[in-house]
């Protein structure tokens, strides 16, 4: 009989509608039943595409032994990570402080005033080598509740004061160096002893770039061992660095450059690509991007896109163009809503073809497995599933699915062997014996010349019709498992690549470039209208079969706004700039520490036990590093008056601050508000367009722009209407006119586009 998450929106909830454990839903009714029946709670928190919280539903919470130990000495809780992200941060840090690691399933035990005193991520349905397994753990934690409950109830009280105390101390640093609202304007009136704002900001700059030098995988791409994950923030961050160094001008410059575009490149060869259908796996298991966990997330296709974009201006690189080309590909072909929305996420499991053939039963058994490489997953009440079931080959499917010289050319070039292409020791659990992940091996010259094919072009197309014959067969496959929550942010970092791909000078984009325009226009729209509360003036965290009930996190208004920014810049419409407006203050007024500056990452008022700010841009950039850009954005490109375009830029000042101590001190910890630091201490250029928008000189006028503009930095570009200063700046003799302008001082106008890419250049 299904539980109370039967009548969740939530995929992952839906997942666990029918175990026998009585899962609850976090919130008021759950609390109120631990406090009455005086039990702790369980909470089990996950995602519906997540590897590891799929094993442990089958070998725990479909066991019914176990279910009837949860249901008898717990308030068991399941949620929805991507649904309560506010939640789950608040407890991750507890399980990383306690553990030193984390991942998800994240499973806590809590009093019933929330306070956690227990914590891990995975825990085996047995004891192994002196770890107690999960129904064992049970036993012991009911027991100790009672017949130990004040150490319990004092651990509990100890947790939240570390964490209490480890944010606090962080914020009286910060007031003890001078303290952000007393900061002044010029970093140059520093208090005595103060280092200047923009001298920390240098030091800060080169000590991340060092960091990431010393690092740096020369041969393979990226940075550190395996496994390898794709933190789009080190890109953003190197190739801001390059620009800051005038590109290839300086040994730095170049070095930058080198690193972002390497890694870049070895993960576009590497399996973590999907080479047929586009876009990109979480992560490597190895280190040279070759096993990919095969989970796709829609933050990391809109973020990597983005870095791929930017480091093809950068360096003139078509093909990572063609790599983000790839991307859009399938974000328009398999993750969008009709009604213009982005859904959050693909599994890595997926049922193995034909296996209803095998008979009942026949599933892959995973109970020896371990949190690793190479594990069997699982799918509840499916026949045999695997990883990567949907992505991998045998030498005999590409024989089967093409002609002979097509089969020879993609065997070689994507190293598909007899007996699988997976070494042993990469698939511990035999995963992928006899099969083959996708990876270039060499470049399709070498190929070519290998097979002894001369004419290289149409070996080429040859090669390409192939992965088209091969992305066809795919398809028939049994799908992974798709989450289509629609995020808000995540929709607003799909929506910037999105804007900025229409607008990219790339020539293999260029028959895409209105399909872009038209899909981040519908992907804003949706956001605007199925996740704005108009009458409240607030952002919602997730859409799926109607708007959620939960409201937006401060990442959520953050994404969003930088996403709309973006379709500004797109379209220079200037109602997607007042909708950022208006997003901005809100922002502010849920979201802002008046006493220390920067970003809660949750709104006050909520039943978390600790308001935390984020200080750490992993796979995600956090709320307050996306803000940095968005309020320098804002205070050059919008404002109805000259003081609200300087109160965003204060604002950014006291958010710098605020984080000063976290990234003077790791630098490499915060990259994308790095990225937004130099932003704020940049002379702000900017270009304002006068004219007819529907003019084609004046798209003449903006193309040159966007062909000109710095390779990394956002494009300032707008229109009389959008900003006070400029509204005395008119087309002259009734042709469109440019106004080039550096710190706002502006240059004579200008109508020739040559001239105004000139003028970017000087």
């Amino acid at each position: 009989m299904p539980n109370a998450l039967a009548h969740a929106t939530s995929p992952y909830l839906r997942q666990h509608a029918d175990n026998p454990v009585q899962w609850l839903e976090w919130g008021e009714a759950a609390f109120a039943r631990a406090r009455a029946e005086d039990k702790p709670i369980l909470l089990s928190i996950g995602y519906s595409t997540c590897h590891w919280c799929h094993v442990m539903a089958r070998e725990s919470f479909e066991n019914e032994a176990v279910a009837a130990q949860l249901n008898r000495d717990f308030i068991p809780v399941k949620l929805d990570r991507e649904e309560r992200p506010d939640v789950d941060r608040v407890y991750m840090t507890y399980v990383q402080a306690r553990t030193g690691h984390g991942g998800w399933p994240l499973n806590v035990w809590l009093t019933p005033d929330l306070k956690p005193f227990f914590g891990g991520t995975y825990f085996a349905p047995e004891d192994r080598e002196g770890r107690r397994g999960f129904p064992s753990l049970l036993g012991a934690i009911a027991e100790a509740w009672k017949t130990k409950r004040p150490e319990l109830d004092a651990e509990a009280d100890r947790a939240l004061e570390s964490l209490e105390s480890h944010y606090k101390n962080r914020a009286v640093a910060v007031a003890d160096s001078g303290g952000p609202g007393s900061r002044p304007a010029d970093a140059a009136d520093a208090p005595p002893g103060e280092v200047p704002l923009h001298d920390a900001a240098g030091d800060a700059y080169e000590r991340g770039f060092m960091h990431l030098y010393e690092s740096f995988d020369a041969d393979k791409g990226g940075f550190g061992g395996a496994p390898k994950f794709p933190r789009a923030g080190n890109i953003d961050f190197l190739l801001r660095v390059a620009a800051l160094q005038g590109g290839g001008a300086t040994e730095t410059g170049r070095e930058a450059l080198k690193l972002a575009a390497h890694t870049l490149r070895r993960m576009c060869e590497g399996g973590i690509h999907d080479h047929l259908g586009g876009g990109f796996h979480r992560y490597s298991v190895d280190d040279s991007w070759f096993v990919p966990h095969f989970e796709k997330m829609l933050y990391d296709q809109a973020q990597i896109a983005r870095n791929l974009l930017d480091c093809a201006r950068a360096t003139g690189d078509e093909r990572l163009a063609w790599a983000a080309r790839g991307v859009f590909d399938y974000l328009l072909r398999d993750l969008a809503h009709p009604a213009g929305g982005f859904f959050s996420a693909e599994d890595a499991d997926s049922e193995i073809a034909g296996s209803e053939e095998r008979g009942a039963g026949s599933r892959i058994s995973d109970s020896d497995s371990q949190p690793g490489l190479g594990s069997s997953p699982h799918a509840p009440g499916s026949l045999l599933h695997a990883e990567g079931a949907f992505y991998v080959w045998t030498h005999e499917e590409i024989g089967r699915a093409l002609p002979p010289l097509e089969a020879a050319l993609v065997r070689a070039h994507f190293g598909i062997e007899d007996e699988g292409n997976v070494p042993a020791g990469l698939d511990p659990h035999g995963d992928f014996k006899g099969r083959n992940i996708l990876k270039q091996r060499r470049p399709f010259a070498e190929t070519a010349a290998a097979l002894g094919l001369d004419d290289v072009a149409a070996a080429a197309d040859r090669l390409a019709g192939a992965l088209d014959r091969l992305r066809a067969v795919r398809a028939a496959r049994p799908r992974p498992h798709l989450d289509d929550k629609i995020i808000a942010a995540w929709n607003g970092m799909t929506l910037s690549a999105l804007a900025r791909a229409a607008v990219h000078p790339a020539a293999c984009l260029a028959d895409k470039r209105p399909f872009y325009l038209e899909a981040a226009v519908r992907c804003a729209r949706f956001i605007e209208f199925e996740l704005f509360d108009a009458a409240r003036g607030v952002l919602r965290r997730s859409w799926r079969e109607g708007r959620a009930t939960i409201d937006g996190f401060a990442e959520d208004y953050a994404c969003v706004i930088a996403g709309l920014l973006d379709l500004h810049q797109a379209t220079l419409d200037p109602h997607w700039l007042r909708l950022a407006e208006k997003l901005q203050t809100t922002l502010d007024r849920l979201f802002w520490d008046e006493a220390a500056g920067g970003y809660f990452a949750a709104p006050a008022g909520t039943e978390l036990v600790l308001r935390l700010k984020d200080d750490y841009d992993g796979a995600e950039p956090t709320a307050s590093s996306v803000a940095m850009s968005n309020l320098v954005r804002l205070s050059v490109l919008a404002g109805e008056s000259v003081a609200l375009a300087d109160g965003h830029r204060a604002r950014a000042r006291r958010l710098a601050e605020a984080f000063r101590s976290q990234w003077a001190g790791a630098p490499h910890a915060l990259p994308v508000l790095l990225c937004g630091l130099a932003d704020l201490l940049s002379e702000p250029a900017h270009v304002v367009l006068a004219g007819d928008r529907q003019d084609p000189a004046f798209a003449a006028l903006a193309e040159a722009v966007y062909s000109a503009a710095p390779f990394s930095a956002p494009i300032h570009l707008l229109t009389p209407a959008c900003a006070a200063w400029a509204k005395e700046m008119h087309p002259i003799n009734g042709r469109p006119t440019a106004y080039f302008c550096r710190d706002f001082a502006c240059q004579a106008p200008l109508q020739d586009p040559a001239a105004l890419r000139t003028a970017f250049a000087s």
